[in-house]
């Protein structure tokens, strides 16, 4: 038996960061050759402001200029998961899997078993961290790279007391609520607005100043990899997540904890209103395969709520009358820079004084297709391999159903959930274009949205299959993880460099904006090709599933 929570913790732990940093080694390596065969000195005309933001400091080689793109948001986006994953499992996660009641058997006092899994938190961030810095300095030394005034020990503190924020925010509403998912998906979001939000609100004159509600303003505007260790920017971050491991210890020593997760499904909110009565009485009284995709929809609510509400309000209706007041000058100074810029943040559309540019730029480039893709993937991997680690999957197949049938019933609710995230991004944009009279075409923006949904749901089967395959979420999840990313990145080399264009049309991603449908429409060979990779993987899922001898325990 281990002797401690920590000791346990970090070792159920260091695979996942050993995998992240290993792929984030290989990722970089891959980065940088491209950038030395290509020629992007154009960086050097840049105005300071463009310069600083994707860290390019003076007399760095042209392939060190990777390090600071790569690093600047890929590498921070996945520490920050890691530590997500890790704070919301602290307390909820063991209580969703039954065993908190077991280890507060021990000798063991629950703020001894908060301390311990937020030890185990930070030693491992730190060593992703330090895993990183090795790296930067290995791979750029194999390759011949010159790092020139890049500062990587200081962007390792930013980045270090940024990861721990997040981390220490999903532990504190994992303890407060015992849910995993809403603690994990509300730290997702404020990520993804912060980043948005910190960056977007500097360019606006006159509300500079909101940029600084946000913890992304104090991790990356310093830009600590050109000027250093920013003590003051640090210091909030380090403190704010010192308050929330504070507050994490109260929230977990108040609460009653429980055996194993409960809490008000979606059905039971529609059994309440005289409207929705009826039909949810008609649909859960039939049999238990009809009610399969209904349950798993049930169990997810706080995710769909979480992301709908992101896509619909702040990257959807928001973003129109920010457009309108944003500087003209500003704009004018967007358009002029290279095309081949926005291709690193997903976008084909180099123009941002436009409002197709602009909202494929914060909206559609990026994040629409995370957006649906995490729902997609959170499904599709836990669809049965959640069922297998619960140990319910047994008694799910003891009803007179087919595991095809589950598997299909799950794919469903799958599909369901990430259409919703398509319909909700769609509308927020239509809408935040009229309030801002840009003019956009519902019509192209319903097709963009669409195609980001298929993206989603590509990702969303693929995890079902390696789910299906290895009975194994977390593998279901982190593979589909770093596949996607590896995907995303090699659609923008390909446009950056001409020898890896080839491969790129080898991802769904060169299937999604490469068209530009918020311009033309939807390209219907594209959205074929989507529907056709999320089929075949689909099809495949199903096919391992009733090959594979199913665990009946963890």
């Amino acid at each position: 038996m281990l002797s401690t929570v920590l000791t346990k913790t970090v070792r159920d732990g260091w695979r996942t960061v050993a995998i992240a940093a290993v792929s984030l080694t290989v990722l970089l390596a891959i980065v940088m050759v491209s950038y030395q065969q290509y020629e992007v000195s154009f960086y050097y005309d840049l105005p300071e402001v463009f310069r600083s933001f994707v860290n390019i400091p003076d007399g760095t080689d042209v392939a060190g200029l990777s390090i600071g793109v790569f690093y600047g948001i890929p590498a921070a986006w996945t520490l920050a998961g890691l530590a997500i994953a890790m704070g919301s499992s602290s307390i909820a996660g063991e209580e969703r899997a039954g065993t908190l009641g077991l280890l507060l058997g021990n000798p063991v006092s629950r703020s001894r078993v908060l301390a311990h899994k937020a030890g185990s938190m930070v030693l491992l961030s730190v060593v992703a961290v330090a895993a990183l810095w090795i790296a930067a300095h290995g791979v750029a030394a194999l390759l011949g790279v010159e790092l020139g005034e890049l500062r990587l020990a200081p962007y390792g503190v930013h980045l270090l007391a940024n990861t721990l924020l997040y981390g220490a925010l999903a532990m504190a509403l994992g303890a407060w609520t015992g849910n995993r998912e809403l603690a994990s998906g509300a730290s997702a979001a404020v990520l993804l607005i912060g980043f948005v939000a910190a960056g977007l609100f500097q360019l606006v004159d006159g509300l500079e100043n909101l940029a600084k509600i946000f913890p992304w303003y104090y991790f990356d505007t310093a830009t600590p990899m050109i000027n250093g260790v920013n003590w003051g920017h640090a210091s909030v971050l380090l403190g704010s997540s010192a308050a929330l491991a504070a507050l994490a210890l109260v929230g977990v020593n108040r609460r009653d904890l429980k055996s194993q997760s409960t809490g008000v499904t979606l059905t039971d909110r529609l059994r309440t209103s005289r409207w929705t009565r009826k039909i949810v009485d008609k649909i859960t009284s039939s049999t238990r395969a009809s009610r399969i995709w209904i349950k798993t929809a049930s169990e997810h609510q706080g995710l769909l709520i979480i992301t709908t509400s992101l896509m619909f309000l702040m990257m959807g209706i928001l973003m129109g009358p920010i457009y309108g007041i944003m500087d003209e000058s500003l704009l004018s100074l967007s358009a002029n820079i290279p095309e081949d810029m926005y291709a690193l943040v997903g976008s084909v559309n180099g123009d941002i004084s436009t409002p197709e540019g602009f909202y494929q730029f914060q909206t559609f480039g990026m994040i629409a297709p995370i957006a649906t893709g995490a729902v997609a993937v959170v499904l599709g991997s836990q669809a049965v391999a959640a069922e297998e680690a619960n140990r319910t999957i047994g008694l799910l197949l003891a009803n007179p159903i087919t595991r095809s049938r589950v598997l299909l019933e799950k794919t469903l609710a799958m599909g369901i959930y990430s259409l919703a995230v398509g319909i909700a991004t769609c509308l927020g944009v239509w809408l935040g274009s009229l309030i801002g009279s840009l003019g956009m075409s519902l019509a192209n923006i319903a097709a963009t949205s669409l195609l980001a949904t298929m993206v989603g749901l590509v990702f969303g089967a693929l995890s079902l299959a390696i789910g299906a395959a290895t009975g194994n979420t977390r593998i279901a999840a982190s593979v589909t993880a770093g596949l996607a990313f590896a995907a995303y990145l090699t659609n923008s080399l390909g446009i950056l460099n001409s020898t890896l264009a080839g491969l790129a049309k080898a991802t769904p991603f060169h299937y999604y904006l490469t068209s530009d449908p918020l311009n033309n429409g939807i390209h219907w060979g594209h959205a074929a090709t989507l529907v056709g990779a999320a089929t075949v993987l689909i099809a495949a899922a199903v096919v391992l599933f009733n090959r594979r001898d199913l665990r009946q325990n963890a």
